[in-house]
């Protein structure tokens, strides 16, 4: 799978720690090839630092006038938020951001296929969403004190 060509990704996560732990897991690496790759830590991206849009995509974005959407795990979601030519946000869990990455527009119903395999196979939402298991288990085996204690000790 891969993210759309004309979606720009970050991640900021809340704290070093959440790096540790994605690193631990293994999850980190699969991210970035994704195109989600460590841009800062706390409210770096949801503060309007995730760096510039493509400028062709910019010009294209000023001349016509767009509306264009941005999906973040932040906690603010108004016009310009996130980068001033970013005029609707919508606030999602992180595995949604990653999802609609993918599928590259805010509009797609994820009930049905949300995007093909290099194969030409169907990828449906449930397919890449953890469950409540899964999560579970990553949390037990991943996020550890220690972590906490080694980015945290001064």
């Amino acid at each position: 799978l891969s993210v759309q060509p004309f979606t720009k990704t970050s991640l900021s996560p809340g704290s070093r720690v959440v790096s540790k732990y994605l690193e631990a897991s293994g999850l980190l690496p699969y991210l970035q090839k994704l195109g989600f790759h460590i841009a800062g830590y706390g409210c770096m991206t949801c503060i309007g630092n995730s760096g510039p849009l493509d400028e062709e995509a910019s010009k294209i974005i000023e001349k016509e006038n767009l509306v264009v959407a941005g999906v973040l795990s932040g906690n603010r979601n108004f016009e310009g938020r996130i980068h001033p030519l970013v005029r609707a946000n919508y606030l999602a869990s992180p595995p949604l951001v990653v999802a609609y990455s993918i599928i590259g527009n805010v509009n797609k119903d994820v009930s049905g296929v949300i995007a093909k395999t290099a194969d030409g196979k169907d990828v449906y939402f449930n397919d890449i969403w953890p469950t409540r298991e899964e999560v579970a288990k990553f949390e037990e085996e991943f996020v550890k004190p220690q972590f906490f204690k080694e980015v945290h000790t001064y």
